[in-house]
């Protein structure tokens, strides 16, 4: 990929009011944006919750719920695009260098061992051991093929679809109108609290702390996807081996 230089804010987002309503100025995200996007978010998830009346077989309704956690994201992230927009680049999808992609699997690492000893500290804190999060891994119990497909689904399309819709519209918005800390930590909350108050809670967390940072820092949504990307894969195999699923 080309490299390119970036400020500590994703281009356009600095700019004044005034400029973003020159002709041909594409305009910014903004709350209608973040408004659509999360009840696009919440529709999917809750439709999605339902299927279990389906009596489906486990690892068949956990291969579903593993696709959707990606498709739901990936759908609030298209509505607000559609919104008013219609434009990727707003929205930090812009392309990267090979610098800050290889960072973006550094940060993964480091933030996959800071998830483990959050959890052990969020243990010790509140003594809930629940991991509301086993249904990704029940979906991986099937054997090779839905290990396989377990995998690229929560280790890839749940990534691509969470943080174009967290980092891509939420984090942007947020940048828009705040300070870097302030939205920087504001997204990340919004994005453990839609995780839920439970063991996956501290993990939501490091990874919105470590997904937001390298996106305002480097602009394009495409390190934060890296990010997550590290963050995530080797989850169900954890699980499975833990004999969570």
């Amino acid at each position: 990929m080309k490299e390119v230089h970036h400020s500590n804010h994703p281009p356009d987002l600095g700019k004044t009011a005034a400029s973003s309503s020159q002709p041909n100025k594409v305009p910014r995200p903004g709350l209608p944006e973040c408004i659509v996007g999360l009840v696009v978010l919440f529709v999917g998830f809750v439709g999605g919750s339902q299927l279990s009346r389906l009596g489906l077989d486990p690892v068949v309704y956990g291969l579903v719920f593993s696709a959707l956690s990606g498709i739901a994201g990936i759908a609030g992230f298209a509505a607000a695009v559609l919104l008013r927009i219609r434009s990727l680049r707003p929205f930090g999808v812009r392309r990267t260098s090979r610098r800050w992609l290889l960072i973006g699997v550094g940060v993964g690492l480091v933030a996959f061992v800071l998830k483990g000893l959050a959890i052990l500290v969020w243990i010790q804190i509140t003594g809930n051991t629940e991991n509301i999060q086993g249904v990704y891994a029940q979906g991986g119990s099937g054997g090779v093929l839905s290990l396989v497909l377990a995998t690229v689904f929560f280790g890839f399309l749940t990534p691509l679809g969470e943080e174009l819709l967290f980092r891509g519209v939420i984090t942007t918005v947020l940048l828009r109108y705040s300070c870097p800390i302030i939205a920087v930590v504001g997204s990340t909350l919004i994005f453990a609290i839609t995780h839920g108050i439970n063991i996956v809670f501290p993990a939501a967390v490091v990874a919105g702390l470590a997904t937001a940072e390298i996106y305002r820092r480097s602009g394009s949504v495409w390190t934060a996807v890296v990010v997550h990307v590290v963050f995530n894969l080797p989850t169900i195999q954890v699980m499975i081996a833990a004999g969570m699923g």
